[in-house]
């Protein structure tokens, strides 16, 4: 019995998809062309007309595979089925937008982050009677021994001693203004008058204590007391203040990857540990804070502050770079480092901040002037003697914003 349907047997089959008995299949037929009806464009139906909609007049449905053509009806890009070319134009722009944003973002969270690290401590509010300001802008920068911070074990390796309280170290008038920087070291054994004043803390006035090293004025009542003295024996206002301690200054060094520098000669001091060879090299933390604080074999107060004005300089030089500042993994251990033990007065911004330190960096380019205050000899207790005359034509230059013309 027949169990195919109508049409079919259980004879061999020798039609290609009917079941050929030949060895080998067949291969495949090419069919016969199929054109549609050459039908208006305005009277075809389309799809629902033609093959649904059963119209008298439309031909057999024609599926488009005839005639060879792909599905899709492709344009030759690669992007077949009928995919749109990528804008390559518009995703480079939201590319560039999203990174801006990023950058934007980052900037603003890194300015308040260092923002809120500043130690703004010293208020210049309670100093007596300043003098006018002038044109530019003027730091009174200074090293302070401080060892805030630092446990015993540092305190031996960085040979800062274990003395109470806190004295300064280092004292420099940095200005900064359009007609070029100037750096000024002053002495801390520099023979000056400390003024009356109202106490810091206690609010109590005190008379003036006359004639004495400068660096006294500091250890009496700290920096508004350090700020009026120098302002009373120049007449120079002062309009920012920043001083840092010796573990500050150590991490600084240290997270920048050292500073490198050229040592004049073979110098060995055991007070403050200092022990060079003559020749450039590069200095960690440890051996920067020794070179600076080399008292006693450098010979004078005077050689010991340009030493401490050429590795403060370098040290700006190094940091304030594009290496640094654009490169977060070593931006903020420096900052980080350094906002720690930083102390600024009031109305100090990052801003100010950043000028400071790219001042100090022009100067190490030769973009200005570094000097001592101008002496004119020693007096009593081996203390050191301004050059009044020449300190008032120096500080005259400064407050009018000229190139500085005065020599030591």
């Amino acid at each position: 019995m027949n169990q195919w349907p109508d049409g079919w047997t259980d004879e061999p089959r020798d039609r290609y998809g009917r079941g050929s008995a030949a060895p080998e299949p067949e291969g495949a037929r090419v069919m016969r062309p199929v054109r549609r009806p050459d039908v208006p464009p305005q009277s075809r139906g389309g799809y629902d007309d033609a093959y649904a909609g059963g119209h008298p007049d439309a031909g057999p449905y024609d599926s488009g595979y005839s005639d060879g053509r792909v599905y899709g009806g492709g344009h030759g890009d690669g992007y077949g089925g009928g995919r749109a070319r990528p804008d390559w134009r518009r995703r480079s722009k939201v590319g560039l937008v999203t990174l801006l944003v990023v950058v934007l973002v980052w900037s603003v969270g890194t300015y308040f982050w260092a923002d809120s690290k500043l130690r703004r401590e010293v208020d210049l509010s309670i100093v007596q009677d300043r003098p006018e300001g002038g044109e530019g802008t003027n730091y009174l920068i200074v090293g302070s021994d401080s060892r805030e911070g630092l446990s015993a074990e540092e305190r031996k390796k960085l040979h800062t001693g274990s003395a109470e309280g806190k004295r300064t170290d280092t004292m420099m008038i940095l200005h900064v203004g359009d007609n070029g920087n100037t750096m000024i070291s002053l002495p801390r054994d520099s023979y000056v008058t400390i003024p009356s004043f109202t106490g810091s803390e206690s609010g109590k006035d005190f008379p003036a204590r006359g004639a004495t090293k400068l660096n006294a004025a500091y250890a009496i009542d700290g920096p508004t007391l350090l700020v009026r003295t120098v302002e009373y024996n120049t007449g120079l206002k002062i309009d920012h203040y920043a001083e840092i301690g010796f573990g500050g200054f150590a991490n600084i060094v240290d997270a920048v990857g050292g500073v490198e520098m050229d040592i004049p000669r073979d110098i060995k001091d055991k007070d403050s540990g200092a022990d060079f060879e003559k020749g450039r090299q590069t200095l960690n933390g440890e051996e920067a804070l020794a070179f600076v604080r080399n008292r006693k074999e450098a010979g004078s107060d005077l050689e010991r502050t340009k030493n401490q004005q050429k590795f403060l300089s370098a040290l700006a030089s190094q940091t304030a770079t594009p290496a640094t500042v654009l490169n977060p993994f070593r931006l903020y251990p420096v900052m980080g480092a350094g906002l720690d033990t930083l102390i600024v007065d009031e109305d100090m911004s990052l801003w100010d901040l950043a000028s400071m330190f790219w001042a100090m960096k022009g100067i190490t380019s030769g973009e200005g002037t570094s000097m001592n205050m101008p002496i004119a000899g020693s007096a009593p207790g081996g203390s050191l003697k301004w050059d009044m005359a020449k300190v008032k034509q120096l500080v005259s230059q400064l407050k009018a914003d000229e190139k500085v013309t005065v020599t030591e």
